[in-house]
């Protein structure tokens, strides 16, 4: 890592030294310093050179359309919240709507970010176009953080009429800061692109510790998966370095929390010890992850203001990553893009199973697949061997492609 190399980085993880200098505690927005009673925000950060002060642990609203949920985040001491105009996928602008009206009297006490998937094509109006509805479904006449989505080409991140519209946007007061959002093949190309060339104030990447060599490293010995996000770890560092905000999701690798409930213990989840593996890396200001119950708010805010990581802690993220490995798709690997003979995008294939077989939500796999046009129909009818080595970690890539193909083809 730049400034932080990886013997240091597990140091630092052993010992469990919290790195203080950009998370001094600060009472919540409108809230008491708050106390040891029931789980809350215990920490905030400044976001990169914003100067926006966010919890370290905050809502992603992905499938999320409860205001009640959403309100008792904010009463809970999240003040950042992510969302935009596609969520939920199957229920497009929802989320905002129900942001919009949660958190209505509160919008001086949080920060707000939205997204839009911005297409090489685009231009400025049809991107102002979808922030002005977006303000009005978040009842605000500002947007603090406003990303284009999911970007996975230069083309995307390289048009000239998004440049346009964020001035204009900026000088209208409609946004305050710009940034990229990604967890595709190409993500550490983008990044380096969009830091580099100092296009994005915030990037917001998934990462995890089944993507870090350094989580592996612990193992090396007995463990038999492999992380090949070398890149992932210098990004960050270098977005730090920069200067640039750097919020991180994804980061349960696949979330499939029932499987860890015989590991857990009194005090501390599987969801608690994969957050503090993540805020243990200083490069990181905050993360956000899918809140959709009240239960889900006071379990993950558990972890908040905790970042130093404990021997028990690895020890079930690496139970965890030995029982799931098998099937979990890496966000940005995509070793496997070239193998495919009908260019099938196995990655946002299995990024859409995912949804359905770890964060059990059928609907918002189908709702994904169905933007893949053909997904993986190809699939049901190929002997397999195109990609049958192509995973470096193992996964049977045929066998979970028309798994798909079946599940949520037929939908």
């Amino acid at each position: 890592m730049d400034g932080l190399n990886r013997r240091d980085f597990l140091n630092r993880l052993g010992r469990g030294v919290v790195a203080t200098a950009a998370a001094t505690v600060a009472p919540a927005a409108g809230a008491d310093t708050p106390s040891d009673d029931g789980p809350r925000v215990r920490r905030y950060r400044t976001l990169g050179r914003t100067g926006l002060r966010i919890s370290d642990i905050s809502i992603g609203t992905g499938s999320a359309k409860d205001p009640a949920v959403i309100r008792h985040a904010f009463d809970q001491g999240i003040t950042y919240f992510d969302t935009a105009e596609s969520y939920p996928l199957y229920r497009a602008g929802k989320a905002e709507l129900a942001i919009g009206q949660a958190l209505a009297g509160v919008r001086d006490k949080v920060v707000l970010a939205s997204k839009i998937v911005a297409k090489a094509d685009f231009d400025r109006n049809q991107i102002m176009k979808s922030l002005e509805g977006s303000l009005r479904r978040l009842r605000t006449d500002r947007i603090d953080v406003y990303f284009n989505h999911a970007v996975n080409d230069l083309a995307r991140l390289r048009n000239p009429e998004w440049f346009e519209f964020a001035e204009q946007a900026k000088k209208q007061g409609k946004i305050r800061f710009t940034g990229m959002s990604g967890h595709g093949g190409h993500l550490i190309e983008c990044l380096d692109a969009a830091l580099d060339e100092d296009r994005v104030d915030v990037i917001l990447a998934a990462y995890n510790f089944g993507q870090d060599p350094a989580f592996y490293e612990k193992f090396v010995k007995s463990f038999d998966i492999v992380a090949n996000q070398e890149g992932l770890p210098r990004v960050l560092a270098k977005a730090k370095a920069k200067g640039v905000g750097v919020v991180v999701m994804k980061t349960l690798m696949g979330g499939r929390l029932n499987d860890m409930r015989p590991y857990e213990w009194s005090g501390s989840t599987f969801s608690q010890a994969a957050f503090r593996w993540v805020l243990s890396n200083p490069n990181v200001d905050g993360l956000i992850v899918s809140m959709n119950t009240r239960e889900h708010v006071d379990e993950y805010l558990g972890a908040s203001g905790r970042e130093a990581v404990s021997g028990r802690d690895l020890r079930m993220l690496r139970e965890y990553a030995q029982r799931n490995g098998g099937a979990y798709c890496r966000p940005a690997c995509n070793d496997c893009s070239e193998s495919c003979p009908h260019q099938v995008s196995i990655s946002e294939v299995l990024r859409a199973r995912m949804y359905a077989a770890d964060y059990g939500d059928p609907a918002l796999a189908r709702a994904t697949y169905a933007t893949l046009g053909a997904g993986a129909s190809a699939c049901l009818s190929c002997s397999g061997e195109p990609c049958a080595d192509a995973c470096p970690h193992g996964l049977d890539v045929s066998a979970l492609t028309r798994g798909a193909a079946r599940s949520l083809g037929a939908a």
